[in-house]
């Protein structure tokens, strides 16, 4: 009965991982678009070097 047990938990975790990586995503990033570039520009005179 032990056996079966552990085999019933293995095949459930690996049936979520899959129904998790292969299901839709619940991702909740907002649709901003691109956004321009507002830092300052590389100057060597100014670089560190370590």
């Amino acid at each position: 009965m032990a056996i079966s047990q552990i085999i019933a938990k293995v095949t459930q975790y690996i049936s979520e991982a899959a129904m998790r990586i292969f299901g839709p995503t619940d991702d909740a990033y907002p649709v901003i678009g691109v956004q321009p570039f507002t830092g300052e520009p590389y100057d060597k005179r100014t670089d560190d070097n370590w």
